[in-house]
C-alpha cells in the first residue's frame, strides 16, 4: 500500500499514517514481522512546534523538512523500520545499545558539525576500517546487532538517512527520510 502522502507543502498526512500503521498491527497481530515486537506498532504523540524549535536552537541546526514535518505532524517515534524510530525527544535507557549513540549525538557542536560523508566508508568487512565520523547524523531507529539508521542533519546529504554498520559494512547512503519510511509503510 503506497500513495503520496504529503501534501503540496510537503507535510506529511498524520492520520492517513496513523491509519496505514494501524492496518498494519491488524495484518501482524503476532507481531512477527521484524522489530514489531519492540515498537508494537505504536506512534509516540507529535512534537509540538515550540519542542523542534528548541532542540534546533539548542543544537545550532535546522532539522530536514521531510522528518521535521514527521515529528510534528505524525509522531516524536515509535513505529517504524526495524526495532521502529527513537523519538527525537525520547529518553533512551542506559541498558540499551542506543544510549551511547544518542548521547554522543547530543554532545555540543555534533549535529552542527557538516556530515563528512558523500559516498559509502567501507567498514572492515568491506576491507575498510570502522574508524569513521558520523558528525552531523542524528541516530532514528535501530537494526539491531550493533547497526543502526543515521538521518544526516547537516551537509551536503541532509535528510538522508544512511546505514551504520561500524563492525562489518560500514556508512551506506540511503534515500532521504520521506522514501525510507514510506518503504517501511508500504511492506505487507
Amino acid at each position: 500500500m503506497t500513495r503520496d502522502n504529503a501534501d503540496r507543502s510537503g507535510r506529511w498526512d498524520g492520520a492517513w499514517v496513523r491509519a496505514r500503521v494501524a492496518a498494519m498491527a491488524q495484518e501482524d497481530p503476532e507481531r512477527q514481522r521484524f522489530g514489531a515486537s519492540g515498537h508494537g506498532y505504536r506512534l509516540r504523540p507529535p512534537l509540538a512546534e515550540e519542542t523542534i524549535q528548541l532542540f534546533e536552537l539548542r543544537h545550532g541546526v535546522q532539522l530536514p523538512d521531510s522528518y521535521r514535518s514527521f515529528l510534528k505532524d505524525v509522531a516524536d517515534g515509535g513505529a517504524g523500520p526495524d526495532y521502529g524510530l527513537v523519538g527525537l525527544m525520547e529518553e533512551v535507557d542506559d541498558e540499551e545499545a542506543l544510549y551511547d549513540l544518542r548521547e554522543e549525538d547530543r554532545r555540543a557542536g555534533v549535529l552542527s558539525t557538516p556530515f563528512p560523508h558523500t559516498s559509502e566508508w567501507p567498514g572492515p568487512g568491506k576491507e575498510g576500517n570502522a574508524n569513521y565520523s558520523a558528525e552531523g547524523s542524528l541516530v532514528i531507529s535501530e537494526a539491531g546487532c550493533g547497526m543502526f539508521h543515521r538521518l544526516v542533519i547537516t551537509g551536503s546529504n541532509a535528510g538522508q538517512v544512511w546505514f551504520d554498520d561500524p563492525d562489518w559494512g560500514g556508512l551506506t547512503p540511503g534515500p532521504d527520510f520521506r522514501h525510507w519510511y514510506d518503504a517501511w509503510l508500504a511492506t505487507t
